[in-house]
């Protein structure tokens, strides 16, 4: 076979074997998305973790809007999130009397280092139970409110065989219009829509923008950052364990607003009184019975009380007087008729102790919530305490 004067036979074989080296790569490639694609392993691999195996489980779950500076990263996968944390560092010891916390920013800590967060103002106490058993309170808080978005995290929490569960919120999270507000309910649309048939919540599923992707979508190409995410996610874990940062906290702040708006309004409900299903109060009767045998002790977090412009209208930023009001009867009716254990705290923290936002607490915030959780922990009766679960 002959060849151009300037191309010798050798080149030739060898540009051959370089096209068919990456034809095959091509085809390998393009037969790997195929298969991830078909079988989809997205949550398998999210259970792969160096977390309490090569470093330390983290204390809360991963969140964050600084990569860079705080270690952490917000992401979508359930089971990536569990296996970073610490709860899931094996089994409990028998001395132990397992505690979780579920709620919103508040809970998670936001401006807080992880050693300030109630779950670790609560560990600090020591506490025991009267048979012996340590109390070991576990932070699985999330920053977003929306009381579905609990009741999906205390359904992978259950896995992890608590004794109690904690559960708190604040009235922004029971809106029918705030549950599948969360974008990480939105990436779970078969996890939320599960929970929504079983315990019959009547959420507006159809109307919900669901993260639905297509067969190209499911792909490796389509899924690259939440693969990305999943391996950072990992990488960060070294930095978790060299520094225990988990959170970029700013110097400053901007405080919680102390003037307010002269606006009546709560969403899209008017004066002069909230209602029943005005509210997403079914989802609390669903975690009942979502935990079964486990106690669930309900507690209305406490909140910044404005003294400011307006204040004899609104509470503070997130709530008018009326609508507060109302909610507050409407929990202790809820909590008498289903013989709920419930703690009404809202007013329990100086207005000193809050930070950014009318429900983030300073660390002595938290250690002062701490002291009262564990009160509340105390005078839930012993046998409902030892339930064999």
């Amino acid at each position: 076979m002959s060849t151009p004067d300037n191309e010798s036979p050798s080149k030739t074989t060898y540009l051959r074997s370089v096209g068919r080296v990456i034809a095959k790569a091509l085809v390998l490639f393009f037969a790997l998305n195929l298969l991830f694609a078909w079988s989809y392993p997205i949550t398998t691999l999210g259970r792969l973790s160096a977390y309490n195996r090569l470093f330390p489980g983290r204390e809360r779950l991963p969140y964050g809007d600084n990569p860079q500076r705080s270690y952490n990263i917000s992401l979508f996968n359930l089971e990536a999130m569990f296996a970073s944390h610490e709860l899931n560092n094996g089994a409990k010891t028998d001395d132990e009397f397992r505690v979780l916390i579920i709620g919103d920013s508040s809970i998670w800590g936001f401006l807080l280092p992880t050693k300030d967060t109630l779950s670790s103002k609560i560990n600090d106490l020591n506490a025991t139970m009267p048979d012996g058993r340590k109390i070991k309170a576990y932070n699985l808080g999330y920053p977003v409110m929306s009381l579905t978005k609990d009741l999906l995290f205390l359904s992978y929490g259950l896995r992890y065989e608590p004794d109690l569960i904690v559960w708190a919120f604040t009235l922004e999270s029971f809106p029918k219009e705030k549950q599948l507000f969360p974008p990480l309910l939105l990436h779970n649309p078969n996890l939320v829509q599960e929970l929504n048939e079983t315990y019959s919540l009547g959420l507006n599923v159809g109307d919900a923008e669901w993260y639905s992707p297509s067969f190209w979508q499911r792909t490796i190409v389509g899924e690259r950052r939440s693969l990305a995410n999943l391996l950072r996610l990992q990488l960060y874990g070294f930095l978790w364990a060299a520094t225990g940062i988990d959170q970029d906290i700013p110097d400053t702040y901007i405080p919680r607003m102390e003037d307010l708006p002269q606006d009546e309004n709560f969403h899209e409900l008017q004066p002069p009184h909230l209602k029943n299903d005005d509210l997403a109060l079914n989802v609390l009767e669903a975690g009942e019975q979502m935990a079964g045998d486990i106690p669930i002790l309900f507690v209305n977090e406490p909140m910044f009380i404005s003294h400011g412009e307006n204040s004899d209208i609104r509470y503070n930023f997130y709530y008018p007087r009326w609508a507060y009001d109302d909610f507050r009867q409407l929990m202790f009716e809820q909590s008498n008729s289903h013989s709920w254990y419930y703690q009404d705290l809202w007013n329990s923290v100086p207005n000193t102790e809050f930070t950014n936002s009318a429900i983030h607490l300073t660390a002595r915030g938290s250690a002062l919530l701490a002291q009262q959780v564990i009160n509340a922990i105390l005078e839930i009766p012993l046998e409902e305490r030892t339930k064999d679960n």
